[in-house]
């Protein structure tokens, strides 16, 4: 495919780094040289030195014929116009990152798609979602849905008070049985199971269950005395706080805390509807966590712009008996130092946004797709068509790919958990499960009319 990037920020370099793996035909381009530097040598890419709102710029990358085009500069207006033009220009899809979280509202897509933007993107609308999902179950890494919890894919940090270690996964995890493991982490490294695997002290263990088995799971891990979250204290008051703040449910009661007083101001205007309270102080101040109930607290949420302070602070409020921690790690070299850490969930925009962007990428109809950095791996969301290859035999004839799981479906509303014998049906949601990332190579499973 041949996708043309607008903007070597974060994302834009996350991404273009990403697709380069993937072995895409990508260009990345840039006003500032600076931030190309070095780009085009260390990875397979090209770079490109302008505006991506020049219309010069974009039809020497190529925009004629290109698959897809992302406007993921700092500047909102930028990345739309640079969305508008691209299209006018050939390419077949376009995304924008925006900061402005009216152009969410579901009435507005015809009004972009008549513009000729496919889709949009605020990294800190999707952050925040990640961090309510997590908070809801006090006693989960990462929760991934499909279809409003008909299929539920949880991450969980594996602790003594298991009670499901040691035995070979096809004596837990048998076609009658509530739940499936898709993956699973030992120390560095990342195992598909088979049948003879077993689970170990402090693996983080993905589960694929139905919503009715969310409490069976939890009773099997050992997670039952994890209290459920109420009290939250959260360390920074940028844009992905507020967004927390305005989605979290209503028995959550949430603090931030946050150093910059006139930022105070702002999010006292911003959540002045809730009943979040904004205090001015360093989240790292011990005597001020004290003051503020610490010791009383479920949750503590790090969402600064240094990856060190937010990693340094969950662990002191570990310290201080907090169960639930989240951290904010935009440094990817940092991400492996936290996990080793046990500092709890991470959250990282750019690997959030990206893996939105990547979805567009494909295809086959997909409707959700997350990426787990821990696992180094996606799951994502297929509908099955007409046709398709993954309606022709069973799961375990389909020869998928190594490292490619299918964990469940959703047919007419309902979640079902997937073995060998079952067999996909047109209009089906599929959960798919792709350790190093190889959806591209799973897609034409889903596609209607494949040669094969």
């Amino acid at each position: 495919m041949k996708i043309i990037i607008g903007g070597a920020g974060a994302v834009g370099t996350h991404l273009a780094k990403l697709l380069s793996r993937e072995k895409q035909d990508c260009v990345l381009i840039d006003e500032d040289s600076e931030r190309l530097g070095g780009l085009d040598s260390s990875y397979d890419m090209m770079t490109m030195q302008g505006s991506p709102t020049s219309i010069k710029t974009l039809k020497d990358a190529g925009c004629e014929g290109a698959d897809l085009f992302v406007g993921v500069t700092p500047e909102e207006s930028k990345n739309v116009n640079a969305c508008i033009m691209a299209h006018a220009l050939g390419a077949k899809k376009t995304v924008a990152r925006i900061d402005n979280y009216e152009y969410l509202a579901p009435q507005m897509e015809p009004f972009f798609k008549n513009l000729g933007i496919d889709s949009l993107i605020y990294p800190e609308v999707l952050a925040a979602k990640d961090i309510i999902n997590g908070l809801k179950l006090s006693w989960v890494r990462q929760r991934w849905d499909v279809h409003d919890g008909a299929l539920v894919m949880l991450g969980i940090k594996l602790r003594e008070s298991c009670e499901i270690f040691n035995q070979p996964l096809k004596d837990l995890c048998g076609p009658d049985d509530p739940y499936h493991i898709v993956a699973i982490k030992h120390g560095d490294e990342t195992i598909i199971p088979g049948g003879n695997d077993v689970l170990h002290l402090h693996d983080l263990a993905y589960f694929m269950t139905t919503r009715e088995y969310i409490p069976y799971i939890r009773k099997i891990v050992g997670k039952e005395h994890y209290a459920d979250v109420k009290n939250v204290i959260v360390m920074g008051g940028g844009k992905t706080s507020v967004r927390a703040a305005l989605t979290a449910p209503d028995y959550m009661n949430i603090k931030i805390i946050e150093s910059d007083e006139r930022r105070c101001e702002r999010l006292n205007t911003l959540l002045s509807d809730t009943d979040v309270m904004v205090i001015h102080g360093d989240g790292r101040n011990l005597s001020l966590l004290e003051e503020e109930g610490i010791r009383n607290t479920q949750a503590f949420v790090a969402l600064t712009g240094s990856a060190e302070a937010n990693i340094l602070a969950c662990l002191t409020a570990k310290k201080m008996g907090v169960r639930k921690t989240i951290a904010m790690v935009e440094n990817l070299d940092y991400v492996s130092m936290a996990e080793s850490l046990d500092i709890g969930t991470i959250i990282n925009k750019k690997n959030i946004a990206a893996s939105h962007i990547f979805q567009m990428m494909l295809d086959a109809e997909v409707s959700n797709m997350q990426s787990l950095m821990m696992v180094d791996s996606d799951v994502a969301e297929f509908v099955a068509a007409e046709g398709s290859k993954v309606t022709k035999k069973p799961v375990k004839d389909l020869g998928l790919p190594f490292g490619v799981t299918i964990g469940g479906l959703v047919r007419n509303d309902q979640g079902y958990l997937v073995n060998g014998n079952t067999q996909v049906m047109a209009g089906d949601s599929v959960m798919v499960f792709c350790h190093e990332h190889n959806l591209k190579k799973v897609e034409k499973f889903f596609k209607a009319n494949t040669l094969w």
